[in-house]
């Protein structure tokens, strides 16, 4: 039989914690530690797995040069628009209940994106997969936190989860290869499925229930701010994308971009009445999080461009396999990885805001040396110095940036911070590469139309994306100098390493 724990905080409010837990089950933080991480190393896996896909998949289900990049955002838009929410979710109905159902969204989504016999299939399933991990991540890391109690336990727990975190986005690109080489793109979808089956089997052995009872009995979600949240990033998104082949001009493009702004203006506006609102207006008074969102917006940005430009001229223009693509973009995931580790001591060190600064620099540095790079140059000595400084300075700027996010945050508040920068980073990200593939397209279709062969106009698209990436990287350098200075404890640069 259960037993029930009730706890009363002063988290939002006056509430109570109750978490249920059998005697009969095995309850071991480590192992409730080892299935959530393995949950959220896949959410992440999915992001990178599908690049070194792309140029296969589009062939397959005959995608448009302008809606290929769907199959990436319709992820991560339904990922960070609906993070809020499931977090929320999660909080009131069960962070176990929550977390389960958004692994079987999840598992479904990627059985069906298997299977897909067309594009618009393929990115409505996408898109549903992104909503699994918006219910599944979020709920994940609540029950992680309340499973280790704050202390040497904790923080060791937040170091693994996001270690494993970044090695799931360093691994994807290579698993992704392997995968398509030698059976098919459908492959990097289906083979979540097996995983998901085992984590629901075992999940509820293994992790125990917990969820918040607020004040009065009383649940609200704000689903309508959710909604229209998401509603106005899709509408902005499809408006960018929609400008290349319909021109800046044309009233479709003109009717998506001001419809996006409208609900996005609703969305303010209910926030600001809402009772219990997604996102807490009060929140941005925060210079530190206020500055910080914007960075990591931006830096998502970059991030997303230059990862889908790269994956596809290494393949397309450079005619390597999908194995050893991935092969070539190990050593940012490397150097990203080291970097997190470095950045959080230098932060103890000198401060976020000159680890900021210096990181960006570096992505600055990193995306203008790729931009250089030919169909016939050399991988060492044009490709790899790039991908290096690259990777150093997109995670390097990510851990100080999630530091001053929730440096000056009142602990009442400290989730739905996290969950502001956490999608902000997504949805930037998807905001960027919708800007990045465009202004590339076009240039591509410019450069073919005036006589260039197919790969010289190619090339001349990604270099333009990758300036366009730079010049986000420029932005977030300018955000990055007038950022507060904070000197963040141990705790706070081993909760914001495993954030990064």
């Amino acid at each position: 039989m259960d037993v029930t724990i009730r706890r009363t905080c002063t988290v939002y409010g006056t509430v109570s914690f109750e978490s249920k837990a059998s005697p009969m089950r095995r309850t071991s933080p480590w192992a409730t530690l080892a299935v959530l991480a393995v949950a959220q190393f896949i959410v992440v896996l999915d992001v990178t797995i599908v690049n070194v896909a792309l140029p296969d998949i589009s062939r397959d289900l005959t995608f448009g040069g302008d809606s290929l990049q769907w199959v990436v955002s319709a992820y991560t838009l339904l990922f960070g628009g609906f993070l809020l929410l499931g977090g929320r979710t999660a909080d009131l109905l069960g962070r176990r209940r929550v977390f389960l159902a958004g692994l079987a969204v999840f598992g479904l989504a990627s059985l069906g994106a298997g299977l897909a016999g067309s594009s618009d299939v393929l990115v409505a399933l996408r898109a549903v997969q992104g909503l699994g991990g918006a219910m599944m991540s979020p709920a994940a890391l609540s029950l992680l936190t309340v499973t280790f109690a704050p202390g040497r336990d904790r923080n060791i727990a937040m170091g693994i989860w996001g270690g494993l975190a970044g090695l799931g986005g360093t691994l994807g690109v290579v698993a992704g290869g392997i995968l398509v080489d030698a059976l098919s793109w459908r492959w990097v979808f289906i083979v979540n499925v097996p995983i998901v089956a085992v984590l629901v089997l075992v999940a509820p052995w293994f992790v125990a229930e917990s969820r918040v009872v607020p004040a009065g009995g009383r649940r609200t979600f704000d689903t309508a701010g959710a909604l229209l949240g998401t509603g106005g990033l899709l509408g902005i998104v499809l408006g960018v994308i929609r400008a290349e082949p319909l021109g800046w001009s044309s009233a479709e493009v003109i009717g998506c971009l001001v419809g996006g702004v409208l609900l996005l203006a609703a969305f303010v506006l209910v926030e600001s009445r809402s009772s219990a609102p997604l996102v807490p207006l009060s929140l941005f008074s925060s210079r530190g999080l206020s500055l910080a969102s914007t960075a990591l917006a931006l830096n998502g940005a970059a991030f997303l461009g230059m990862f889908f430009l790269t994956a596809i001229f290494l393949q397309q223009v450079r005619h390597l396999t999908a194995l050893m693509t991935g092969v070539e973009f190990l050593p940012m995931g490397f150097a990203a990885i080291a970097a997190a580790m470095i950045a959080s001591q230098l932060a103890g060190r000198f401060g976020t805001r000159a680890v900021q600064v210096g990181a960006s620099v570096l992505s600055i540095a990193g995306l203008l040396l790729l931009s250089r790079a030919g169909a016939d140059d050399g991988y060492a000595g044009h490709l790899l110095p790039g991908l290096i400084l690259f990777g150093a300075g997109i995670v390097g700027l990510a851990v100080p940036a999630q530091i001053a996010a929730i440096a000056d945050i009142g602990h009442d508040h400290a989730g739905a911070a996290s969950g502001v920068v956490s999608a902000g980073y997504q949805v930037g990200g998807a905001l960027g590469l919708a800007v990045i593939t465009t202004l590339s397209t076009s240039r591509v279709t410019h450069l073919a139309r005036t006589g260039s062969a197919q790969g010289d106009a190619l090339v001349g698209g990604y270099h333009l994306g990758l300036l366009v990436a730079a010049a986000f990287a420029a932005v977030t350098l300018l955000v990055a100098i007038v950022s507060p200075r904070i000197v963040p404890t141990e705790q706070d640069r081993d909760l914001a390493l495993s954030a990064a």
